[in-house]
């Protein structure tokens, strides 16, 4: 017999066993995710029968990754004290490394990755982030987001990787791959394919709208990255805000049970998102197939004792509630949480080590798009007088976006980051001017550097023209005026543009020498720096199709990949070289 296969059916065995054991309260216990801290008393775990624990925006567990790590013991130890001894699951979002815990390695956000088309490289940057996670107590990272956008003004842009279908195929296989290598290594975590379905595709880009794709469409572009994850045997799949079909995700029992648990075989963990019971019909959700409810925010007592009262009164049928606890603790003895389920404080010290940074800055590097590049422009002489203009040019917290420190963001610098002024300083042999404010008083100077872009953001809040109205898809006048100051004046003028999305800048793109796409690089900023002189070449292509005007998003979608009716600045797959 196949050793995988008698693995797992021992690991099914294992499962029966215990499920024949659990009341009611037990299951439903396990199909209840927590926040910690805000959500929880010092008891809920042993009376409640907790199944997992969240960390997010909040409390943090300690002021360092042993204190962390000392927090997850504790909660663990309730849990397996309870009567069957049943482990937790420590979920985070790592989305584009262990973005939560100052001093981790931050990544490129995964369109960078998608710039950059090295499936190889997400692998590492996958495996990186699972095991900075582990060694903080983490088993469960809400990653990657497999999303196809169709619309810009989606403030969620920066989270997937591509337009492409195929782009984000290839790409989810190797994020997959790389944060679970083999699950019970302690190195590893369970990944999660988001947001499960059409979240990317919705209508004007809102974020929680319509998703108005045919079926067709839907299974032809939107379906196929959760299908290639689920070959690789991700453990979870998150359901979406949006809806389809009129119809909210969560409660789209077709698409959920019949389509991914059916026909595409998932066997693991289906998780609400966010208050997912109160907000997309509470155990019309169950019976739809989510398996873990997030019950946050309040949600806690409603949620067990509502789910409890449906099955009670057979609106929610004792075979559904087993399948969903099924596939909990398959996915916990998948993990080796019941034979090892504390921390390894042997892999505190790799958190920010210097061979993840080296991958963190190679990903940078590999991400940037040159868009423009006029008498060459670039590579940058060390020898030439540079002055390097904006706040964006040297600041961790600006250049990281979304997800990074906090839920949306932060505007300071964050520990073990460098900037991209940090980084042509050291490699330039000759001074270089910082002129923060852009007062355009050093002509001086051969070269103008610009760095520009988006505050960070993150859902909801980075919709442009949603309900916030909080983002524009231009740059800010403020940013626009940086370039306008250098422009005219003898300089040559280098635009680099720090953004979750592509965005209306044909205006300053046609101002500039050269003007590369930086999207969003995480901690080591001094990889732009090392492209800018020519210590490496250009290698990412646009994974968006790049808008040349406002009027390209009239309608439902923007320009993309799968509709030639609205005609680029620049198209998918473009990006220039020294070459």
């Amino acid at each position: 017999m196949n050793k995988d296969v008698s693995i797992d059916l021992n690991i099914e065995q294992q499962v029966d066993s215990i499920l024949e054991l659990m009341t009611l309260e037990e299951k439903i216990g396990q199909m209840t995710q927590v926040r910690h801290f805000d959500d929880i008393s010092d008891d809920d775990v042993t009376t409640k029968f907790i199944g997992s624990v969240i960390h997010t925006e909040g409390p943090l567990p300690g002021k360092d990754a042993a204190e962390w790590q000392s927090k997850f013991i504790e909660l663990q130890k309730k849990a397996l004290a309870t009567r069957l001894g049943i482990p937790l699951l420590f979920g985070v979002d790592a989305v584009h490394g262990h973005n939560t815990y100052e001093g981790a390695t931050i990544f490129p956000h995964n369109i960078g990755l998608g710039a950059a088309g090295n499936a190889r490289l997400v692998e590492q940057v996958a495996a990186i982030t699972a095991l900075e996670a582990q060694a903080t107590g983490f088993t469960w990272v809400f990653s990657p987001c497999v999303a196809i956008p169709y619309n810009e003004k989606w403030g969620r842009v920066y989270e997937a990787f591509s337009e492409s279908t195929e782009l984000t195929k290839e790409l989810t296989k190797a994020s997959v791959r790389g944060h679970q290598g083999e699950l019970s290594d302690k190195k590893t975590v369970m990944a999660t394919a988001k947001h499960f379905l059409g979240d990317g595709a919705t209508d004007f880009g809102v974020e929680g709208g319509n998703t108005s794709l045919n079926r067709e469409q839907v299974y032809e572009r939107l379906l196929p990255p959760y299908r290639v994850a689920v070959e690789e045997g991700v453990g979870s799949v998150m359901a979406s805000f949006n809806t389809l079909d009129d119809k909210s995700m969560h409660a789209h029992k077709e698409l959920i049970t019949d389509t991914l648990k059916g026909a595409l075989g998932f066997d693991g963990i289906m998780v609400s998102d966010w208050k997912g019971y109160s907000r997309f019909g509470e155990t019309e959700i169950i019976n739809a197939g989510i398996d873990m409810v997030m019950a946050v925010d309040g949600d806690l007592e409603d949620y067990q004792s509502g789910l409890k009262a449906a099955v009670e009164n057979k609106t929610v049928s004792q075979e559904r509630i087993d399948d969903a606890v099924r596939r909990i603790l398959r996915q916990k003895y998948r993990l080796g949480l019941f034979e090892n389920p504390f921390p390894d404080s042997s892999l505190i010290k790799k958190i920010g080590a210097p061979e993840h940074k080296d991958i963190a800055r190679q990903a940078v590097r590999e991400s940037l798009v040159l868009l423009k590049n006029n008498n060459k422009t670039l590579p940058l002489k060390k020898t030439s007088k540079i002055v390097v203009v904006g706040e964006f040019a040297d600041n961790s917290g600006l250049q990281s976006g979304g997800w990074t420190i906090n839920w949306q963001g932060t505007t300071e610098n964050y520990l073990g980051a460098t900037t991209i002024l940090d980084g042509i300083k050291e490699l330039s042999e000759e001074e270089v001017i910082y002129d923060k404010e852009g007062t355009g008083n050093h002509n001086d100077a051969e070269v103008a550097v610009i760095v520009v872009g988006e505050t960070p953001y993150a859902e909801f809040f980075g919709d442009i023209g949603g309900e916030m109205d909080a983002y524009e898809h231009t740059l800010t006048e403020a940013h626009q005026n940086l370039i306008n100051a250098y422009t005219d004046k003898g300089l040559k003028v280098v635009v680099i543009l720090i953004s979750g999305r592509p965005l209306v800048t044909t205006e300053q793109i046609e101002k500039s020498d050269a003007c590369i796409a930086a999207w969003l690089p995480g901690s080591e900023g001094d990889g732009i720096a090392q492209v800018l002189f020519g210590d490496y070449d250009f290698r990412g292509k646009l994974p968006h199709s790049w808008p040349k005007s406002l009027e390209d998003y009239n309608e439902k979608y923007g320009p993309n990949f799968w509709d030639d009716s609205i005609e680029p600045l620049y198209p998918f797959g473009h990006g220039l070289s020294y070459k």
